[in-house]
């Protein structure tokens, strides 16, 4: 098909954008051949006219499907361009978070500025083993890809990650490095793969700096070769580097730093080892300060300098060596403040005693004067004389930079050659990755010598990738068989020639730099000479003769020629150099030294180290300045020796290529710039990928892919049984143009834009598909909804015709009802209005008459008033005339006079002017003055004589005042009668008045009582019936009480229960973690072990030849295997009669062990005789002090004193026997010298065999006699032991516990047989034997333990009367409280009686619930009581594994029993036992265990045959009472099977086999040990072939042990089995044919989602799962077992599943939802079959399950996000929005899932409390129970088979 057919209306495509790059736009109309303009519809609702270049006439780029967008791999897009790749990329960072893309080969990671938590173990494990394509991109599948082709092919492989600065390298290097650290492990304890990772940061810190567009971007290149073993772990590494930025040291730019140790020195200023440093801050510093951003938000410096300093410990630098370090890096800050004063134009001169420089100098240990000296002035030599000039000062500031940059570059180069010896390894490598962090291609505004330098890497980077793209295009079209033709592809080598061929731009600039006078602009005018209108590459700027230009591979880059040849020489002058050489400080001058010369700092010399490499770790730097003749090699020259030696070792790899992309210049998280990405995949060939992939058949599908997405295309009869045929005969139909496709062998491949052809064919034919089912269903829901109206319009009807007559006969009757009731109310209503008128007419006239006299009457009453008032104004207005008249007179008189008086006062007051006017005027008038007082004094005695008269007649006054008032008083009196008689007349009156009110008041009350009387009679009927009805509701009270308090003690009941059920679960959760962490440590164990076998195992392969091949192992491979310690030293010895032939040498570790075992008994005796002599002492003082108790006791303590006297003596005695015999071997052994002590024959070897006799028969003794000692102390318990009483006897219970405990009772009585025999002898005269002796004092025992039992029961009985007495008492007080109490409610009233007695209730149900909570309480501390002995007992057997491991052996195990078996012995003839020699034990092993066939058992013979047989032979060791055959045969077996696992340990039914076995035998040992507990289920048979001698409770612990490692072990065996079938089953392969459809894949495939002959479906892991049950059931394994074990298959598989599911793409859809789904259904279904739903597996697949219809269910609005959330409970809310980020649409009618819901569904999931954790823990293993399960099969019915090889057994 053309494909300017493809444009048609409503195509898509993308146009070009200055702002955007590209636009998308849709077709308004068709395209046809001629047009020179499209009509264009935009997506922001413009129309566009799109004007075709009419030279080209290219039309647009068209656009992918949108299924096709979003894909993991852009070669799987079916449109190969730029745009699309664009678009496919920024989708898949911005919608979906993905920051990972393949590109065919190589991997586009865009830096998201933002931690992300995808870099996890749990990732790491999920993609390790994994094919490429199977997930989706990660840093961590190229490395995987990396590993597994190094492995498989047994080459060599590189990553090479490129970019600009700023986009993620270092990053996604350290990333790479630290998969490979956890994937491979290390080969040794050295951990070296935590060396390789702790250089980074001791690199970052010398290396990186800050800059305008990354925090942390890396100033060099590296090239890290991580080393490998023939076994694939990591043994070393080494480092190269490439093109240090030096010129940083000196100078920064704006808002830049220097490298990151200088401020992490001065941060850590302060610390007391760097103040000899004499730092500051940074902002102090010139060489610190100039960029003027000395912090990096976020970063602490101080921190990173302490990470710094703890890596270089790592890496063995030496704490000296590490200061010597920081003392060079503070020198050269101190250098760079260093200032120059100019003395002239040519000189200059340093100031005296200048600060910065005498820091410098007692830093570097130079001296003062002549480094002062040499930095102002330079020394010139010429042929025949020497001469020292002075230097300018700009000259001079440039050398002391020069000297600075050269001071670090030698250090770096130095830190970098030490970092390679610490990494170095002894080991031979096999293998190496190398990974490459190199910078990408730059170009800027101003580019210099670097720029150069960086972009000539680039071009042979690029060119070696194009290379490798081609030569794989070539190799896929060769390998399908496909007509090879030459793609055109972009070769750089013309540019390459440009610069580094013969007369290029490197020699003519390394010639310059030879010249006397060479400058920048003479090597210009050369380069234009040369290669100028001759190289079509090399151009000359138009404004510039100072620059040049070079057409890159990715752009074209103008270079100024300005500092090339300074930078190129990289000079430095000769005499400062010696200065520095001549240091104190002795690491200054190693720096100026050959590399091969350096001391390391982590070995004392390095004379052994192999260089790994053929370069110098720096081959960027020049060497030290010496002479002249050491200036051959320039800095170019170096460079492009040590890029030919990378692309050497590069193309002898397998490259992996990794490219990094900075979506922004802001470091915005996840935001993109379209600008910024183009211009970076054109500069790193992902673009050139894509037009080399375009070129040739970039689509590939294989054909049973093909078949399966366009059998929709095909017609019934185009389908064949050959689907390559069938392929071809649909293409040929479809595509006509032959030359766009090509049929490979197992592939067909298309050309760019077929598939979207194929896709829209497809799409159209499903549309009509649609559109026709559409409509064939629209008419027939139409038709049924038509008969279904019709149906329902008849039905209507019938319904409605009848309701209408119903209704008229019902209007006819109320018509005639109505009529009638007319009549009648018509009749009522006229009498009714006659009655109520005649009615308010009488009232109407009545009122009328009564108001027209009352008129009346009101009017003559006011005619008389009106008379009365007339009467009394005309008098009151006749005497207001008079006062007024009579006030009017008086006024006048009184103005008169005032009038009068006023003259007479006027005319004295002129005369009193008148007198003082004389006065005045006649002054001296004395005379007359003197008369006049005569006539004054005349006028006195005048005055005198009326006085006197007037006197008298005050007499006379007084006398006639005193008549008158007498006369007065005698009126006043008779007034006051007339008043008083007029008062009584007044009271009387007030009196009558009162007795009137009075009377109406009576009335009034009388009338007020009645209405109450009234009143009180209604409210006292009406309180009658309130009473009763509140009666009645008291009654209904009553019973809703009493039916409350019923239900609230069942609630409170149920809550009880409820609370017990869950702290029962609480304590069932923390058993499962307690039994968990014990069995991991049990893991632990056996993985150490594990690892304890594998060292030695590589040391035997070290000493010999290994084979040769290579297998990969696992990194978590662990052992399945764990041998105790315990038993280790055991299996030591068993391991040597295997090793060994002759019966004589298996005597020799047998004497020494006993010798051994006697010395240690010895030690063993004198401690027990030191700790018993303790405890006798505690006992007497203990004695002392309760005399008073001892005296109610005298029989049992005196027994006890006696007992403990004869344990010290038997001690004593045995203490001095053994003594005298260790004393005997000693010497027996001194006599004869060391080789010949155990020779047949010999002294010491007959001392010893008559030793071990004696110890044999004394043994046989002792074992009798406990046997005895064992049946009374049982008995003993019995009597003692009293029911719950606090008596003293429970006092000597406990004292004699601990001495069981301690093992001393078994050895008391020992010692007082022994004592027993003694007195034998001496009482010979009475008895011979000593009969009467010993059968006294068994009397006198027997006695004292009869008096203690009748004391014991005596107390016990008396307790327990005056308990019962007490119970009576508070019986008696409760019934006479309960007879009191109804005597009372018997006299209160019904209602009060109902009262009392409902609180009488309640408060018997408060005290029942008080004691019911009391009793919780004490369940309560019961059960935190038994959680502390829980945790105490776990700590316990730590403790004892961690004892047994250090010095305990099984046989010291039953020689001091813990808990001693108290089960007499039964004289009886015994059945079901089997008998063997100690010689057969050896054959018996290897016949039952080791040689065993587990298939041929299984089918043939019953269940557990080999348990039943080993448990038969060991209940005859225990009849025979033989503990060395007991401990001999149960260590055999422990380690037989540990062998057998060991050997066979892949093997499924092995280990099920010897799991079911080693249970069983568990079992046995328990159903026969004797214990009440496990004695339930036995016949009477069963019970008399219990153990008899021999308490196994310790062997029974070890066979626990054992059957928890073996579960371990088969767990991992069947997820190794399941693993490879479980992603392929569960998620890739279609079980329901056709529901989803394979979309296009790229170059990385992945494994195809049909069932092709090599691919598991999920068939395949039923039939395994059948395979798995089946095996385990005929095997015998416990119920329970088998369910634990499938609970845990089906964990594996959900877990495995939904991880596989979050890391991959192109799982994530609607179709594969309903997959999972029905794939779950069948797993459910075969639980079902095999009756295995309640074992907790189902509940496994519920994550899996969830996300399962997360796929399936509706993801648009806010009810759709609360659903998710209510429905997703077992996800986390990671993996919930994962799920949704991933989902893809499979086909054009799915929908993607919006950006704003899925930040809906994390608004409402962020309150969740889950894990953060994105992936399940799939190596999760459940703790595994056994719970007991006895036989019922009868030990003397089983038969042995021949067919065993077990003849030398007999049945007994």
């Amino acid at each position: 098909m053309a494909a300017s057919e493809l444009y048609t209306k409503f195509a898509r495509v993308w146009i070009p954008d200055p702002e955007e790059v590209w636009k998308s736009a849709e077709l308004l109309k068709d395209y046809k051949p001629g047009d020179k303009v499209l009509l264009l519809h935009l997506e922001e609702g413009k129309d566009l006219e799109y004007r075709l270049d009419p030279k080209t006439k290219e039309l647009p780029h068209l656009r992918n499907p949108d299924i096709l967008v979003g894909e993991n791999d852009l070669t799987a897009l079916s449109y190969l361009h730029e745009p699309a790749v664009l678009h496919n990329l920024r989708v898949r960072f911005i919608d979906s978070k993905l920051i990972y893309t393949y590109c065919g080969i190589v991997l586009v990671a865009i830096n998201p500025y933002e931690q992300l938590p995808i870099y996890g173990e749990d990732i790491i494990n999920a993609y390790s083993g994994q094919n490429m394509g199977d997930m989706d991109p990660h840093i961590f599948a190229v490395a995987e890809e990396a590993y597994k082709q190094m492995a498989r092919d047994e080459r060599n492989q590189s990553i090479i990650v490129s970019g600009e600065s700023g986009a993620g390298k270092t990053v996604s290097a350290k990333y790479a490095m630290r998969y490979f650290a956890t994937v491979s492990g290390s080969a040794s304890e050295a951990n070296v793969e935590e060396k390789v990772l702790a250089s980074n940061p001791i690199m970052e810190s010398i290396g990186n700096a800050k800059t305008t567009r990354n925090d942390n971007s890396s100033r060099f290149g590296k090239y890290i070769e991580i080393g490998f073993d023939k076994r694939y772990r990591i043994i070393g590494a080494n480092m190269r580097t490439y093109l240090l930025e030096k010129s940083r040291v000196v100078f920064q730019a704006e808002e830049e730093r220097n490298y990151h140790i200088f401020y992490q020195l001065c941060a850590s200023a302060k610390l007391p080892e760097f103040k000899m440093l004499r730092l500051e801050n940074a902002d102090n510093f010139h060489y610190t300060m100039q960029g003027g951003s000395p912090v990096i938000e976020g970063v602490d410096d101080a921190k990173e300098m302490a990470h710094t300093r703890q890596a270089c410990t790592l890496l063995g630098i030496s704490e000296s060596y590490q200061m010597g370090i920081f003392r060079i890096l503070a020198g050269i800050l101190h250098l760079g403040n260093v200032g120059f004063t100019s003395r002239d134009s040519d000189s200059c001169t340093i100031p005296p005693r200048h600060e910065p420089l005498t820091i410098f100098c007692d830093l570097m240990g130079v001296d003062y004067e002549e480094m002062c000296h040499w930095l102002c002035h330079r020394k010139l030599a010429t042929a025949t004389e020497t001469y020292i000039k002075p230097i300018s000062k700009l000259q001079a500031t440039n050398a002391r930079d020069a000297l600075a940059k050269h001071i670090y570059a030698k250090l770096f180069n130095w830190i970098v050659d030490h970092v390679n010896q610490a990494l170095h390894s002894a080991v031979k490598q096999h293998s190496f990755i190398g990974v490459l962090d190199i910078y990408g291609f730059e170009t800027f505004e101003i580019n210099s010598f670097e720029q150069f330098c960086i972009n000539y890497a680039n071009e042979k980077l690029q060119q070696q990738f194009n290379m490798h793209v081609f030569k794989l295009e070539q190799e896929e079209y060769m390998k399908e068989q496909i007509p090879w033709t030459l793609i055109d592809f972009y070769d750089n080598q013309p540019c390459i020639n440009l610069i580094e061929s013969k007369l290029g731009i490197l020699d003519l600039l390394d010639e310059e730099c030879k010249m006397p006078k060479g400058t920048d602009d003479t090597w210009a005018q050369k380069l234009y000479n040369t290669h100028l209108n001759k190289c079509a590459l090399f151009e000359k700027p138009r404004l510039s003769n100072k620059a040049f230009i070079i057409q890159h591979f990715a752009d074209k880059v103008e270079y100024q020629c300005e500092g090339f040849l300074e930078k190129n020489k990289d000079t430095v002058f000769e005499e400062q150099i010696k200065v520095l050489k001549s240091s104190k400080f002795k690491m200054l001058p190693e720096l100026f030294q050959d590399d091969e010369k350096a001391i390391s700092p982590t070995s004392a010399t390095s004379s052994g180290r192999i260089p790994l490499s053929r370069t110098p770790a720096k081959p960027t730097k020049g060497r030290p300045v010496q002479t002249a003749k050491e200036h051959k090699k320039t800095v170019g020259h170096q460079f492009r020796n040590s890029l030919h030696l990378l692309m050497e070792t590069l193309n002898a790899t397998t490259p992996h290529y990794v490219r990094c992309i900075k979506p922004n210049d802001f470091k915005f998280p996840f935001t993109f710039d379209e600008k910024r990405a183009v211009q970076q995949l054109r500069a790193c060939g992902v673009l050139e990928t894509i037009r080399i992939s375009a070129a040739g058949f970039p689509s590939r599908w294989t054909y049973q892919e093909f078949f399966s997405r366009y059998r929709v295309l095909m017609k019934q009869k185009d389908v064949l049984s050959d689907r390559k045929q069938t392929c071809k005969n649909v293409l040929e139909k479809l595509i006509v143009d032959q030359d766009k496709y090509q049929f490979g062998k197992t592939k067909i491949f298309f050309r760019a834009g077929q598939v979207a052809y194929l896709e829209k064919l497809r799409a159209d034919k499903l549309r009509a598909a649609c559109i026709r089912i559409q409509k064939t269903i629209r008419g027939w829901l139409l038709r049924k909804k038509y008969l279904r109206m019709r149906r329902a319009a008849i039905t209507v009807q019938r319904y409605v015709r009848g309701y209408q007559a119903r209704c008229y006969a019902k209007f006819l009757r109320r018509t005639n009802a109505a009529t009638t009731i007319q009549k009648y109310w018509r009749m009522y209503v006229v009498r009714r209005r006659y009655k109520i008128r005649r009615a308010a007419t009488v009232v109407l006239q009545s009122y009328l008459r009564g108001y027209l006299a009352r008129n009346r009457y009101r009017k003559i009453l006011r005619e008389h008033k009106a008379v009365i008032i007339q009467k009394w104004v005309r008098g009151w207005l006749a005497r207001t005339h008079y006062k007024r008249s009579m006030h009017a007179i008086i006024y006048l008189q009184c103005c008169f006079r005032r009038m009068m008086a006023k003259r007479e006062l006027k005319k004295l007051k002129i005369e009193a002017r008148s007198v003082e006017r004389y006065k005045k005027l006649h002054i001296g008038m004395e005379n007359k003055i003197m008369q006049l007082q005569r006539k004054v004094d005349e006028q006195n005695k005048d005055y005198k004589c009326l006085m006197e008269k007037l006197t008298n007649l005050e007499g006379i006054y007084n006398s006639e005042t005193e008549k008158l008032r007498s006369d007065l008083e005698r009126l006043q009196l008779s007034e006051e009668e007339a008043k008083v008689a007029t008062g009584r007349v007044l009271s009387l009156q007030e009196e009558i008045a009162k007795l009137r009110k009075d009377l109406e008041q009576t009335q009034s009350e009388k009338k007020c009582i009645e209405e109450r009387a009234d009143r009180y009679k209604q409210e006292t009927d009406q309180l009658v019936s309130n009473l009763k009805e509140e009666n009645i509701s008291l009654k209904q009270e009553k019973e809703a009480l009493n039916h409350r308090i019923v239900e609230q003690a069942k609630e409170m009941t149920e809550t009880m229960e409820k609370k017990l059920v869950e702290e029962t679960k609480q304590l069932e959760l923390d058993l499962n973690d307690e039994r968990l962490r014990y069995q991991n440590l049990l893991n632990e164990f056996s993985r150490l072990e594990e690892r304890y076998d594998d060292l030695k195992e590589e040391m035997t392969l070290m000493v010999n030849v290994p084979k040769p091949g290579h297998k990969r192992t696992d990194s978590t491979h662990s052992s399945n295997e764990s041998e105790y310690t315990f038993s280790s030293e055991i299996a030591e010895t068993e391991d040597i009669p295997f090793r060994t032939e002759e019966p004589s040498e298996r005597k020799v570790p047998l004497d020494m062990s006993l010798f051994l075992k006697l010395q240690k008994r010895v030690t063993e005796l004198e401690q027990e005789k030191q700790v018993m002599q303790d405890e006798l002492d505690r006992k007497e003082e203990q004695v002392l002090r309760s005399k008073a108790k001892e005296e109610e006791r005298p029989q049992i303590r005196g027994a006890e004193l006696e007992y403990e006297s004869l344990k010290r003596q038997e001690l004593e005695s045995e203490n001095k026997k053994l003594k005298n015999e260790l004393n005997e071997l000693r010497k027996s052994l001194s006599e004869k010298s060391a080789p010949e002590v155990t020779a047949p024959g010999a002294p010491a070897y007959r001392v010893l065999m008559e030793q071990l006799t004696s110890v044999s028969e004394e043994l046989d003794v002792r074992k009798e006699e406990v046997l005895i000692l064992r049946s009374q102390l049982v008995s003993q318990k019995e009597a003692i032991q009293p029911k719950n009483t606090m008596t003293d006897s429970t006092i000597l219970l406990e004292d004699v516990q601990k001495m069981k405990d301690k093992g001393e009772i078994a050895q008391a009585y020992i010692g007082l047989k022994e004592t027993n025999r003694s007195p034998a002898m001496d009482c010979h005269e009475l008895n011979e034997d000593g009969e009467l002796w010993l059968v006294y004092e068994g009397l006198k025992q027997a006695n004292r333990l009869l008096e203690s039992q009748l004391q014991s029961q005596k107390r016990s009985h008396e307790n327990e009367a005056e308990a019962l007495r007490g119970e009576i008492q508070s019986l008696k007080e409760e019934n006479n409280r309960q007879q009191q109490l109804l005597a009372q409610n018997l006299q209160l009233p019904p209602e009060a009686r109902i009262e009392a007695s409902l609180q009488h209730e309640i408060t018997r149900l408060t005290n029942e619930n008080l004691d019911l909570m009391e009793q919780l309480e004490k369940q309560d501390k019961t059960v935190r009581k038994l959680k502390k002995q829980l945790k105490v007992f776990a700590k316990k057997i730590g403790e004892l594994e961690v004892g047994q491991m250090e010095n305990i052996s099984p046989g010291q195990i039953i020689d001091e029993p813990i808990r001693p078996v108290n089960i007499p012995r039964k004289e009886k003839d015994f059945q079901g036992m089997l008998e063997y020699k100690k010689e057969d034990e050896q054959k018996l092993v290897k016949n039952l265990i080791l040689e065993l066939k587990p298939r041929g058992v299984a089918v043939n013979l019953i269940p557990g045959l080999p348990a039943y047989i080993l448990f038969m032979c060991v209940r005859h060791a225990d009849y025979l009472n033989d503990d060395q055959k007991v401990r001999s045969l149960l260590t055999s077996t422990i380690n037989s099977i540990k062998k057998v696992l060991k050997k066979r340990g892949d093997d499924f039914e092995t280990v099920s086999f010897w799991l079911s076995n080693t249970c069983r035998f568990l079992h046995c040992l328990k159903q026969y040990s004797g214990e009440e507990g496990f004695m339930k289920h036995n016949t009477s048979r069963q019970n008399e072939h219990c153990l008899t001698n021999f308490d196994l409770a310790e062997y029974r612990q070890v066979l626990s042990d054992l059957a928890i490692q073996i579960y371990q072990q088969l767990v991992r065996v069947l997820e190794n089995i399941l693993q490879p079938m479980i992603v392929s089953g569960m998620l890739e392969h279609e079980t329901i044919q056709g529901v989803s459809g394979v979309k296009p894949t790229g170059l990385r495939k992945r494994t195809s989602s049909i069932a092709d002959e090599g691919t598991y479906t999920l068939d395949s892991i039923l039939r395994q799962l059948n395979s798995f049950h089946s095996v385990m059931c005929q095997h015998g394994m416990d119920p329970e077992l088998i369910k634990q074990v499938v609970k845990q298959m089906f964990y594996i598989v959900g877990a495995i599943t939904l991880n596989n599911l979050l890391l991959r793409k192109d799982m994530c859809s609607w179709s594969k939802g309903m997959q999972i789904r029905y794939n779950v259904s069948q797993l459910e279904e075969w639980l079902r079959d095999k009756n295995l739903m309640n074992s907790g597996a189902k509940e496994t697949l519920e994550p899996l399950i969830q996300a399962a219809q997360l796929l399936q269910v509706k993801k648009k609005t806010d009810d759709d996000a609360e659903a998710i959330c209510c429905m997703c409970n077992a996800l986390t809310t990671a993996q919930i929005v994962k799920v949704l980020n991933l989902y893809t649409p499979v086909n054009e009618f799915e929908e993607r899932v919006s950006v704003s819901f899925i930040r809906t569904i994390q608004m409402r999931l962020r309150d969740r409390k889950d894990s953060p954790q994105l992936l399940m823990d799939a190596k999760h293993i459940f703790p595994v129970t056994f719970p007991f399960n006895p036989s019922s099969l009868a030990l003397e019915t089983i038969q042995i088979p021949a067919s065993l090889g077990l003849g030398f057994i007999s049945r007994v």
